[in-house]
């Protein structure tokens, strides 16, 4: 009896701890259930769209084209006229008809002297010649009358230098030159940058008046290293940027390469000539792509197409709304743009002009992957607007 008493509890708690384990794979496997068929009413609701869902990529095509290798540099943007204009005559300035940022055409007045003093200067003058035209007209009329013939023409000559005709010509011709400097007039097609002088001031031969600058006709001087002096060329292609300007660029063409290298810097200069260069300003820094080889007819694609994987470089092409990576074989490039060789094996170039290469939104992406071309704006923001 002992004995019995004493097991009867422990065959109690077997049994207890078997109904409990029995209980626990029963909502074990009641979840798993429940999951699975909340798994397949999730994919029937939306019929399996998680798996097609296209990314938005920005994409350029693959071209045949020239690859321009250039070499780098930066230059300063200067005009080819910039004029300062002084006085060439002293005087009260009269009229100022022009102000800074005007933009004035060729011999457009710009100021004015009083020309009352210059006008009495050049009708003494004229007086002068008056005088000195009877003088010379007294040394040979009564010979004439007598004989009825002019003297002849070296006799006239000395009778003009010795009746002071000459010097009083020569003086007039002054007056008028410098009634005519007393107006001050544009020399070139231009914007005013300055003016130095206001109605009322008196103004000395010198003194400068205003500063005119031709914003059309510029040209940027750029460093060049002296070991890339030989590969630029007169005539070579150029690209200019500027930090004020941000995302303008201009073409340029290398008007000249100068002889002289300097000593410190060890490099030359190049004059560049822009062309279609509205916000350039004479003084800005740029940056400047210069044309320095250029190898004919290479299937080419947008250096930032290209990336790594397993340490292959490769693009992705789109093909049927799906990106498919491809392993190239890159050659040179200019930083923009690089060259796609053929297959080492097959001789083949995988990327054909007018392929459509992935250059944004590819850096993790799968073989494959369903993708969608976007404007550049779209992608920048994930897509949304």
């Amino acid at each position: 009896m002992l004995l019995t008493r004493r097991l009867l509890p422990l065959a109690t708690l077997a049994g207890v701890l078997a109904f409990a384990a029995a209980c626990d794979k029963t909502a074990a496997a009641g979840g798993d259930g429940a999951a699975a068929d909340s798994t397949a009413a999730d994919t029937a609701s939306t019929g399996g769209s998680s798996s097609t869902v296209s990314l938005p990529v920005v994409a350029d095509e693959a071209i045949d084209a020239d690859l321009v290798l250039t070499v780098n540099t930066t230059g300063q943007v200067r005009s080819d006229a910039e004029g300062r204009l002084r006085a060439e005559v002293g005087g009260p300035v009269e009229k100022v008809m022009v102000r800074p940022g005007d933009r004035v055409k060729k011999g457009q007045v710009l100021a004015q002297l009083d020309l009352r003093q210059f006008d009495l200067e050049v009708d003494e003058a004229q007086v002068a010649v008056d005088v000195a035209m009877l003088t010379h007209q007294e040394n040979y009329r009564p010979d004439s009358m007598a004989t009825g013939q002019l003297p002849p023409q070296a006799r006239l000559d000395a009778s003009v230098i010795r009746s002071g005709l000459a010097a009083a010509r020569v003086r007039l011709d002054r007056a008028k030159l410098n009634r005519e400097r007393a107006t001050f007039v544009a020399p070139f097609d231009g914007v005013v940058d300055r003016v130095l002088i206001v109605p009322g001031d008196r103004i000395s031969a010198g003194a400068e008046v205003t500063t005119i600058v031709d914003l059309v006709n510029l040209r940027i001087e750029a460093a060049v290293l002296e070991h890339d002096l030989p590969l630029i060329k007169v005539g070579g292609e150029a690209v200019i940027t500027s930090a004020a300007m941000a995302g303008k660029s201009f073409s340029g063409k290398v008007q000249a390469l100068l002889t002289l290298v300097d000593s410190t810097t060890r490099s030359g200069r190049a004059f560049v000539r822009a062309s279609g260069n509205s916000g350039l300003r004479p003084g800005m820094y740029a940056d400047v792509r210069l044309e320095a080889q250029r190898l004919p007819n290479r299937r080419l694609v947008p250096t930032r197409a290209i990336i790594e994987r397993d340490g292959r470089p490769l693009v992705f092409v789109i093909k049927n709304g799906r990106a498919q990576w491809t392993y190239i074989l890159p050659g040179r490039s200019n930083g923009r743009q690089t060259e796609v060789l053929p297959d080492s094996v097959s001789g083949i170039i995988p990327v054909n002009p007018g392929d459509q290469v992935i250059v944004e939104g590819h850096l993790t992406l799968t073989h494959d992957a369903p993708v969608r071309v976007v404007a550049k704006r779209e992608a920048g923001t994930g897509g949304q607007d």
